[in-house]
């Protein structure tokens, strides 16, 4: 099983050591040709904006939409979310996402880096345990489509957490807290769906 994560901006190497940790095969994919040969993708945090050129730039747009129509498995963290989002809400000028996630979402939604900040959640499908959650010039889902379903929500109620079908979205980072499981749900989807690379 070979998970690709799309190394063009972003933290993206923290979440290759994370896979690779839990036993993955990583890709770092900047290229159509290397996108060719996963199973699955992650699309890192990082300035959705900057991802969205660069992936233009990089010829990986369009393969990008076609992969995630065909079904395959990605998971978005912060910008990936972003990226995975159908309508982007506070976006800059000729900004694009891929879609995919029946969601709206707004960036920066909690204001500039200084209000950073971190928070328990409750998230149903990975068990019992809370999930430490660090929030950095994060998105939130404004809107959860009826094709989509919240994983978990802030005390406010608003939705930082989604998925449907074989897409999977958060507004925090789980790779820079050691927090695992939901990489690990997302390759447990990977293996279910055996979308060939």
């Amino acid at each position: 099983m070979s998970v690709g994560v799309l190394a063009l901006q972003g933290d993206f190497r923290e979440h290759a050591a994370l896979l690779r940790g839990l036993g993955a095969e990583v890709e770092l994919v900047r290229r159509p040709e290397e996108l060719d040969r996963v199973n699955g993708l992650v699309i890192p945090g990082g300035e959705s904006s900057v991802m969205d050129k660069m992936a233009r730039a990089f010829g990986l747009a369009e393969p990008l939409r076609s992969r995630i129509r065909s079904g395959l498995p990605v998971y978005g963290t912060c910008a990936g979310l972003i990226m995975l989002a159908d309508t982007v809400l506070d976006s800059i000028r000729g900004q694009e996402s891929l879609g995919g996630l029946d969601i709206t979402v707004r960036r920066n939604a909690f204001g500039s880096q200084t209000a950073s900040f971190e928070t328990d959640l409750d998230v149903p499908v990975l068990g019992v345990a809370p999930v430490h959650a660090v929030f950095i010039r994060a998105p939130v889902v404004d809107t959860v489509g009826h094709r989509a379903r919240a994983l978990a929500t802030l005390a406010d109620g608003r939705c930082v957490a989604v998925e449907q079908g074989n897409l999977l979205g958060t507004s925090f980072h789980p790779e820079i807290t050691g927090e695992h499981r939901f990489h690990e749900y997302f390759l447990r989807t990977v293996a279910r769906v055996g979308f060939g690379g």
